[in-house]
């Protein structure tokens, strides 16, 4: 599977532009929006303003942001009402994982039974 790079992707359009449309939820350190392919009746990204090429490119100056999407995550789940029923965490590195775009980003997932991984 081939990635779409960071700067060409569609990302790179919405954290440029900080009155996109498909935007839901901006800030200083991230963005989200809804998945264009989505696999639960709930699916957002939640996505670093900043171009990172993959998780193996991730500094410790970075931990801030890192850790603000999981936070992020957290709020977009409690308005899009998935907290108490449950939802998915998702982040994918590398095209082995199924990583389409090389700028990392969080998948959140809910709103039906997603089944156990493991």
């Amino acid at each position: 599977m081939t990635m779409i790079p960071a700067r060409s992707s569609p990302f790179a359009a919405m954290a440029s532009d900080p009155a996109h449309p498909d935007v839901i939820y901006r800030d200083d350190r991230c963005f989200v929006v809804r998945d264009i392919n989505p696999q639960a009746p709930v699916h957002l990204l939640i996505i670093p303003n900043m171009p990172i090429n993959g998780l193996d490119y991730i500094s410790p100056a970075m931990e801030a942001t890192m850790g603000h999407i999981f936070v992020v995550a957290a709020e977009m789940a409690r308005r899009e009402g998935v907290t108490i029923s449950g939802y998915r965490l998702v982040l994918n590195n590398g095209s082995a994982a199924g990583q389409t775009i090389a700028w990392p980003h969080v998948h959140l997932l809910g709103g039906r039974e997603l089944g156990a991984m493991g």
